[in-house]
């Protein structure tokens, strides 16, 4: 990009920009995917809205491809385009919280803890993931499922406006009396409609939750599954419980014995009663008897932080995903097969529960396509070195390639590996595909987001 376009935008927008002679490039281009190394020309932090209008005048007016970045947590790395221009929004980190209205107003580069901790204080959350440094705008984007899903519905679910700049420079605020159509894309069709600046959720009552860990050795895998399969979907919504295969990190709150071993796992959280989860989880017997058992009363947000120190920025990651709505007998011989065969010290799958307060929604109130789903399934390789990238990215592949035909065909989108095809974002939104094509064409005609799981505008005949 040409020094002048960039003095340009230095003038007139608030934010910093950023290009690749600047000391702090290097440091703004990284993601938390560091097996992602994508240079774009140039890096604009917007400071507001008017800043984002600005910038994407910009872009148009150069003929650059745009991303937008958000948390940067995207795995696939899509708030980067080579030789692009990031339209970063991680100057725009506030939260106001309505504690009466119990509703949320948040800045769209807002990551997952300013969200939990500004609604903590008031014995408020939102149902979001499970990872504090994620961003609140793809997560939601895509869909957003978590430790409070069952009870509460996905992200989506608890959406009530989005503040959107568009592809022309407008701004407009979708809502489901305002730019309905809009509104019903953003809710799980990612960002392929425009740069939302800010979202407002629904809150609900949620303060200290029960917390519980079990874990099992890795062969008993059979056992586990076949019990959680029947297990959950008929437990009280107020209990949440994600299964995961891991190797045992070593530190708190395993004790030492297990450091490094190869387990199977479920990570609770209890929105009753939080002295009361001992009690909730206590079928877990019936799987056999945990080797290891940790049970507390927790802080919300401490919930939500619990995996940051484990996962910090900068690790090599790849990861693809499917939707299931059964766990077949077939389907656990493939978990204890590839889940044994963890690459690397963090590698895991985990498989996410989406019924209870998921299933009351209509199949097409929103984006979201899966709502007979019962799990999210993701199969994620994790490593710091480099020189693992390829093991991980092929343990993630092969353990999908198996599961695969026992899925329901579709993925969470913002599970969709870097290198998986438009046949699969279109199985992913399914029946509501063509749907999402003509809002795309009113939107944004001219495919101008297309950093993303892309959707191509329909052509009108």
């Amino acid at each position: 990009m040409e020094a002048t376009v960039l003095e340009s935008m230095r003038t007139t927008l608030r934010g910093p920009v950023l290009g690749p002679q600047d000391s702090d490039y290097e440091r703004a281009r990284a993601i938390y995917n560091a097996m992602i190394d994508t240079c774009p020309a140039a890096i604009v932090r917007c400071a507001d809205a008017a800043d984002v209008a600005e910038a994407i005048g910009v872009i148009r007016d150069v003929g650059a491809a745009p991303a937008v970045r958000g948390g940067g947590h995207s795995g696939p790395g899509l708030c980067l385009v080579e030789g692009g221009v990031t339209i970063d929004l991680s100057p725009m980190r506030w939260v106001r919280v309505d504690p009466e209205a119990r509703t949320a107003e948040v800045g769209g580069g807002s990551l997952l803890n300013d969200l939990d901790h500004a609604t903590h204080g008031f014995g408020l959350a939102t149902p979001t993931g499970i990872n504090s440094t994620t961003g609140v705008g793809g997560l939601t984007l895509g869909g957003g499922h978590g430790h409070l899903t069952r009870k509460y519905g996905l992200t989506v679910d608890n959406l009530i406006a989005a503040d959107v700049v568009l592809a022309d420079g407008s701004l407009v605020t979708a809502s489901e009396t305002r730019e309905p159509d809009l509104f019903w894309a953003l809710r799980g069709g990612g960002g392929n409609f425009g740069v939302v600046t800010s979202f407002t959720y629904r809150l609900h009552p949620v303060d200290t939750v029960g917390v519980g860990i079990t874990a099992w050795p890795i062969d008993a895998i059979p056992d586990v599954l076949r019990w959680y399969r029947e297990f959950l979907p008929q437990a009280p919504e107020d209990l949440n419980g994600f299964f995961a295969v891991l190797t045992v990190p070593p530190g708190p709150p395993f004790p030492e014995e297990l450091h490094g071993r190869k387990m199977c796992a479920v990570v609770w959280c209890y929105t009753g009663d939080p002295n009361g989860v001992d009690d909730a989880i206590a079928p877990v017997n019936d799987a056999g008897r945990p080797a290891f058992q940790f049970t507390a009363p927790m802080p919300y947000p401490m919930l939500q932080s619990m995996f940051d120190e484990l996962l910090p920025p900068g690790l090599q990651w790849y990861w693809r995903g499917d939707f299931f709505d059964r766990i077949s007998d077939e389907a656990i011989q493939i978990h204890l097969r590839h889940g044994s065969e963890l690459p690397t010290p963090l590698s895991t799958m985990h498989l996410y529960p989406i019924d209870g307060a998921v299933h009351r929604m209509g199949a097409d109130d929103t984006a979201w396509s899966y709502r007979d789903a019962l799990w999210s399934g993701v199969y994620v390789g994790i490593d710091p070195d480099p020189a693992n990238a390829a093991l991980i990215r092929q343990w993630c592949v092969d353990y999908w390639e198996a599961l695969h035909p026992h899925s329901m065909g579709g993925s969470y989108v913002n599970f969709i590996g870097a290198d998986e095809r438009e046949d699969r974002v279109r199985a992913t939104y399914g029946d509501h595909y063509d749907r999402l094509a003509r809002i795309k064409a009113e939107y944004d005609p001219g495919n101008f987001f297309q950093a993303n799981q892309n959707i191509r505008p329909a052509v009108h005949a």
